[in-house]
């Protein structure tokens, strides 16, 4: 797991269970089990579609060093 999904997770998060009450209501579904289905999904769904797009955004970068980090921390490398 990296910081940037971890960051990302908070906005994915927001923007599916927002974009599925808007779904929801227009609709004509206006209970409050559509919010809290719009919630439940975009609770399962943010930390995945963050991963995904955190690996998108990494790959595009030409500066981003392409590697596995490994199981074992490299003891050489300087603490974050």
């Amino acid at each position: 797991m990296d910081r940037l999904s971890l960051f990302l997770t908070l906005m994915t998060g927001s923007v599916i269970t927002g974009a599925l009450t808007i779904i929801f209501f227009a609709s004509g579904w206006y209970a409050w089990q559509a919010i809290a289905w719009a919630a439940g999904i975009g609770f399962l769904a943010a930390w995945p579609v963050a991963r995904l797009i955190s690996r998108r955004i990494k790959k595009q970068d030409p500066s981003f060093p392409d590697r596995d980090p490994g199981w074992v921390p490299d003891p050489k490398a300087p603490e974050v």
